[in-house]
């Protein structure tokens, strides 16, 4: 299929080609077809917009003609080719591009000093003029990484049993982002696949320089071991941070005890309660032996295996928190164990440099044909990767009228459309309207500044 092809009246013959061969059922899939009805009448390009222009509409003496014409787009078409450095004037032209040429990928980058799709004029000049200036504070967080303390899933396959270990991710890092840094317009979204993004929008993040991004990302930083390490988490001192200490105690620990304990079965054979053995500082292996011996006698009758990996959880801590053992480090240890099971895991370089690219919310999950929609951060323990609004199903829901038959928006016709409506309402009305209060205050200031230099 052509650009050319891409217009209503083609999205139309579409759907009823769908509903002639197989009613309104859409089979599940990805591609370019699929993907050119929802580009077409669902994508939401005007929030968008305006979120990427954060107030510069305009409307106001003191809005940048140019900020949303410097913004840096990156298109990842199905043939595997990477169109970096895309930029547009206008929501209808990002619109226009995007439908023809259909992108499996949208990824959004800074905004430059100067027009990324000029960038060659300028390099031409000699001067060295085209660098970032502003870029939204990100952090990714993939499943993946976590792969040495799960054991339901590894890779890229994510399942309900693992899921907790984004919830836990979510709630610490937003925590923290809003009481310690005292950000506001914080964004969280699902990648689609494997894991989530964070997006942290306000003035001050925006601005942050590559050395201070760097400070915040290593502020995070707790987990610092390999694949080959026994002890990935070590803390020194007589008292944890308190950052951490608050993680701990609102959120780690629970989440561990309540859910990973069972869900992934952590004491449940030799193979994993030796790697949890292996935290402990035990230089002549004393305590390691006394519990080792009592996790291989003969069971206990039990109902289940989570009674065991409770006991075996229980007789570890009694153990290393008893005193009865005087060695360093000893009652910090099940602190540790339970970080390195549960603690956000960062891919520290997306944070830390402004020109990492990062995928747009509301893309389709190529892999998957998952909807990356917003996650409410309030209610992060209730969302569901795996029912989360797929192309197909999309699809089937304009087919058959979608659910709200007088909607006027195509996308409130479908399940998307609580997706765009919180991000609407809990994201981007308060992100804009703190826009306008900041690029009101800053012109009343130049005003001032200017009228006390000529009374001068």
């Amino acid at each position: 299929m052509t650009g050319d092809e891409v217009s209503k009246g083609s999205d139309d013959m579409m759907i009823d080609e769908h509903e002639q061969k197989q009613g309104n059922a859409v089979p599940d899939g990805f591609n370019s077809h699929y993907l050119k009805v929802y580009y077409g009448k669902l994508f939401p390009y005007a929030d968008i917009f305006k979120w990427m222009s954060y107030g510069n509409d305009g409307k106001h003496p003191a809005c940048n003609q140019s900020y949303f014409s410097r913004r840096e787009f990156s298109f990842t078409l199905d043939n595997e080719v990477y169109l970096r450095f895309q930029s547009f004037n206008s929501m209808s032209e990002l619109e226009n591009s995007v439908k023809e040429k259909c992108p499996v990928k949208i990824d959004i980058g800074p905004v430059y000093s100067v027009d990324p799709s000029k960038r060659h004029a300028y390099a031409q000049s000699g001067d060295n003029v085209f660098t970032p200036v502003e870029r939204e504070l990100i952090f990714d967080i993939d499943m993946s990484d976590y792969d040495d303390v799960r054991y339901c899933c590894s890779g890229a396959d994510v399942c309900l049993e693992c899921w907790p270990l984004m919830t836990i991710a979510i709630k610490v890092i937003d925590t923290s982002l809003r009481d310690d840094f005292g950000f506001s317009h914080i964004l969280w979204v699902y990648s689609g696949r494997r894991g989530v993004h964070c997006w942290v929008c306000d003035g001050k993040a925006r601005r942050l320089t590559n050395e201070q991004r760097a400070a915040i990302a290593d502020y995070f930083r707790v987990y610092k071991g390999n694949e080959n390490s026994h002890k990935k988490v070590s803390f020194t001192g007589l008292a944890l941070h308190p950052f951490l200490a608050r993680s701990y105690t609102e959120v780690l620990m629970d989440f561990f005890e309540r859910k990973l304990l069972l869900s992934q079965e952590i004491f449940s054979t030799e193979e994993r309660y030796e790697k949890i053995l292996d935290m402990i500082p035990d230089p002549d292996q004393s305590i390691t032996s006394e519990l080792r011996g009592k996790w291989q006698e003969k069971r206990r009758t039990a109902n289940s295996k989570d009674d065991i990996n409770v006991v075996r959880w229980e007789q570890l801590k009694n153990m290393l928190q008893s005193g009865k053992h005087k060695v360093q480090g000893l009652r910090r240890c099940v602190e540790e164990i339970v970080f390195s099971f549960t603690y956000p895991r960062l891919d520290m370089e997306v944070s830390k440099h402004m020109n990492h690219l990062l995928k747009a919310p509301f893309c389709v999950h190529p892999k998957t044909g998952r909807v990356c929609v917003p996650i409410d951060p309030n209610h992060c323990e209730e969302f569901d990767p795996t029912a989360v609004p797929t192309l197909s199903n999309l699809l089937e829901q304009l087919n058959i009228g979608g659910l709200r038959a007088e909607a006027d928006n195509e996308w409130d016709r479908t399940s998307l459309g609580k997706s765009i409506r919180f991000f609407r309402s809990s994201f981007l009305q308060p992100l804009l309207k703190s826009c306008k209060e900041e690029m009101e205050s800053s012109y009343n200031a130049k005003l001032q500044q200017s009228k006390n230099s000529f009374s001068w």
